[in-house]
């Protein structure tokens, strides 16, 4: 089996990734051991392992507010560290799969397809086009644009105006392994609906809640077509 090199293990999704995928040859280095801004460390585990493939996940995500107050750890990690990434993966000849957001969209019209106009509602999703940027120039690579979740959903309301593409993490991680060998760019996500119809599928005591615009408020929609991804599948 080839080897596979899987950043951001310990993260949310990286750990249901690791436990449904337990027997494949995949290696979830800690953060210090492959530290992605230090370009000598993730080199020597590179040259240990000897990976056909990177799954880069790691990221600076939430709280999305640390993107504003920090932006220097956020470039950092998300931007130069995944810039550190494709050198490495250009350099050893290895697959890499980066994992962006819905977010690079514009986030007001929705239905956005995978090459429709960008442009990042947030500081958040402006690190990860940063990163973006760097593994669109990498020919042997995957974008994978997505809008997931994790389970059981866990709030107690969910908003009836905001829609979305909303996935568990259960749901991508049982089918990765089908994405793993595709180029370019995929939007991945489920059904477009709002988030309340989302969630009361799995609890049908969800209360419902009306997302007021605000300066900081979520998108309203930030909808894609996941036609591409529903014909892999």
């Amino acid at each position: 089996m080839k080897k596979i090199i899987f950043t951001g293990g310990s993260g949310k999704f990286g750990r249901v990734f690791k436990k449904l995928n337990s027997k494949k040859n995949i290696y979830y280095p800690s953060s210090n051991i492959f530290d992605v801004t230090n370009l000598k460390k993730m080199e020597r585990l590179i040259k240990k392992i000897k990976p056909k493939f990177i799954i880069h996940a790691a990221a600076v995500s939430r709280p999305m507010d640390l993107h504003e107050k920090d932006i220097q750890k956020s470039i950092s990690t998300n931007i130069i560290g995944t810039s550190n990434i494709v050198n490495l993966c250009q350099k050893y000849r290895i697959k890499l799969i980066y994992f962006s957001t819905n977010y690079v969209y514009p986030s007001k019209k929705g239905n956005y397809k995978e090459y429709s106009p960008l442009l990042p509602f947030n500081n958040y999703a402006w690190s990860k086009l940063g990163g973006e940027c760097a593994v669109h120039m990498l020919k042997n690579s995957l974008i994978l644009r997505i809008c997931m979740t994790e389970k059981p959903f866990m709030y107690k309301y969910a908003y009836t105006n905001l829609k979305t593409n909303f996935m568990f993490h259960e749901d991508l991680a049982k089918v990765f392994f089908k994405l793993i060998n595709k180029k370019g760019v995929i939007n991945i996500g489920g059904p477009a609906q709002s988030v309340h119809n989302f969630a009361k599928k799995y609890n049908k005591k969800i209360k419902k809640k009306v997302l007021k615009k605000t300066k900081n408020s979520l998108p309203f929609n930030s909808t894609m077509s996941v036609i591409k991804f529903r014909k892999i599948l």
